[in-house]
């Protein structure tokens, strides 16, 4: 007789995933989450917002992309969970939004449990560092759309922001600075360009300790994506932030100019900050020109701050002795990576729809 598993799909696999996961989940619960896990939809009470003037809700999607292919070929699946919370709730607080809740889909070619628990740690971790609950996801066996061993992420986050505070980048002016904010390496964008660089033209093994990175080349490419959301809601409260904008495809010379208005330029100046050792050894290579890196990767900055000239020290010294708990979070040797810091790296421009890069 033929079955379900016949075609490669096992739903007692599936079932003893979630026996798996579903504590973890539920530590990211809050108490504005409704039901349980295995509803058909999650759902989440906004009661405690309701003193916003105009509450606003905001959505954000996104995935880890070809990230997923190094964290296969390295059998490690521990961080891109925390990478796919980070695409999506760090675009919230561009407009600062709080993040309430997240959604994860997962597809993948044959459902092993214990990876899926591994993937899932990742996100509940994440959640965890955003202050997000993760209310519901999907987990969809597709033999014959992948290989065994292949998956692929994607997440979805709502956010809430009383709509007269929402940062909309409106008021930048000519004059204005750039704070720039660490990131922990790579983060979640320009992967195909990284897997050409090492894998393609270098030959890199992923698994040899490199001095320099302290850690082999696949555990520094697998660093988790910083989470930027508690830092930038202290940073809103605290200083007249003007624009945020979230360093990913594009590089810090495309999507800065997304959150200005349009007219004016920007000034970056790449030899004001400290640059994590990854970049370092791509600059050593010598090989691709620096435009080209400031537009493929984020080269050390994940999220810029725009803010009134005046105010820009003020805001580096706030980030730079702010306590980063998402640190608590991620394996010993990623700790040091995801320290924050901030830098003043620039100034917005008069000069028409430019970006130079000093």
């Amino acid at each position: 007789m033929l079955t379900y598993k016949n075609s490669g799909v096992n739903i007692d696999e599936g079932n003893r995933a979630v026996d798996l996961i579903k504590g973890k989940i539920k530590e990211t619960y809050d108490s504005n989450v409704i039901g349980d896990l295995g509803n058909f939809s999650g759902s989440y009470s906004i009661k405690d917002f309701m003193w916003m003037e105009d509450p606003v809700l905001l959505a954000s999607t996104d995935g880890v992309g070809t990230k997923l292919k190094i964290a296969q070929m390295m059998d490690k699946h521990n961080t891109v969970g925390i990478d796919l919370v980070a695409m999506c709730v760090n675009d919230l607080i561009c407009q600062g939004a709080k993040p309430l809740f997240f959604l994860d889909y997962i597809a993948l070619g044959k459902l092993v449990p214990e990876h899926i628990d591994n993937i899932v740690s990742g996100i509940t971790d994440g959640c965890k560092m955003s202050s997000c609950s993760l209310i519901g996801g999907e987990t969809a066996e597709m033999p014959g759309m992948y290989g065994e061993d292949d998956y692929d992420l994607a997440g979805f986050s709502i956010g809430i922001a009383d709509k007269k505070k929402v940062i909309s980048g409106e008021n930048v002016k000519s004059g204005d600075v750039l704070v720039g904010i660490s990131s922990s390496g790579v983060h979640s964008n320009g992967f195909s360009f990284i897997r050409k660089i090492f894998l393609d033209e270098y030959k890199y093994d992923l698994s040899k300790e490199i001095e320099e990175l302290g850690m082999s080349l696949g555990d520094a490419l697998l660093t988790p994506t910083k989470i930027y959301v508690d830092l930038a809601l202290d940073a809103i409260k605290n200083n007249n932030i003007k624009a945020i904008a979230h360093i990913t495809g594009g590089g810090l010379i495309e999507n800065i100019v997304r959150v200005i208005p349009k007219g004016l330029g920007l000034d970056i100046d790449s030899s004001s900050w400290d640059k994590p050792a990854i970049f370092k050894m791509i600059e050593s290579f010598d090989a691709i020109e620096k435009r080209e890196l400031h537009k493929s990767f984020n080269m050390g900055i994940g999220l810029v701050m725009i803010v009134d000239k005046e105010n820009g020290e003020k805001l580096v010294d706030f980030i730079n002795n702010r306590n980063n708990k998402n640190i608590d979070f991620v394996e010993d040797k990623y700790k040091k990576l995801m320290e924050d810091r901030a830098y003043i790296i620039g100034q917005v421009t008069d000069i028409h729809n430019s970006v130079e890069l000093i």
